[in-house]
């Protein structure tokens, strides 16, 4: 899908900010709207359908952080791309972005082209090169089959633990994406045993051990992210 075809919506209650953004990526071929804070956000966001939404967390009338909780409680959100700007000393808010269901984050002060850049690679992550179906991943150099239990690399065969491979699998179905730790305890022990950060930190080491430390990366205070390669 070109540029031209993706609608993104930019919220912030700085004019100067929202003319910055909204400049450099129409300049890129995107179809941009716009909104001043939370309520608008959600509001246009309903009318427009936008692929994905810019979010500044301070905000008059509806911060940042709870629009995007509301929105990922709405069906139509389900699978929007949300990404945050946050200042450089705010790593409690970048925390808290990624608990509400944020896709990334982009620091201020903003550099033009390195946002026109995150914004591609996280549009690129739906368009093209890596596939996804139900039960096999295939990114990169790599293939994650989910009913064989089975990893290949450049063809050769790994083999993984059980928690391991749902870990791996988890990670790299949505590359790019963070998953926090309290998502991944979720997601992949569920209720059945008590399980501490600990016990991530350590299938993640043994992860990497096995597939190579290019693939899995962590985000300091907040959890871990399959790297687009």
């Amino acid at each position: 899908m070109s540029s031209a075809k993706y609608k993104i919506l930019v919220v912030d209650d700085e004019p100067d900010i929202v003319e910055l953004i909204e400049y450099n990526l129409k300049r890129e071929g995107y179809t941009v709207f716009t909104a001043n804070n939370g309520q608008e956000a959600i509001t246009t966001a309903r009318r427009v359908s936008p692929d994905l939404i810019i979010l500044d967390i301070m905000m008059p009338k509806m911060d940042g952080i709870e629009a995007c909780r509301i929105m990922r409680s709405m069906p139509e959100f389900k699978n929007t791309f949300m990404v945050f700007l946050t200042a450089r000393s705010e790593e409690y808010s970048e925390i808290a972005g990624f608990n509400v269901g944020a896709d990334d984050y982009i620091a201020k002060p903003i550099k033009p082209r390195a946002l026109v850049s995150r914004i591609n690679a996280i549009l690129r992550r739906n368009a093209k090169g890596d596939e996804v179906s139900e039960n096999k991943v295939e990114i990169a150099d790599l293939v994650i089959d989910r009913e064989t239990f089975l990893v290949y690399k450049n063809n050769e065969k790994i083999v993984l633990a059980k928690k391991e491979f749902e870990l791996l699998y988890l990670l790299a179905s949505k590359p790019g994406k963070v998953y926090t730790r309290e998502t991944i305890l979720k997601s992949i022990w569920e209720d059945s045993v008590v399980v501490t950060n600990r016990t991530i930190d350590v299938h993640i080491r043994k992860l990497r051990e096995k597939i190579g430390d290019d693939y899995v990366s962590t985000v300091k205070g907040v959890g871990y992210k399959f790297d687009l390669v």
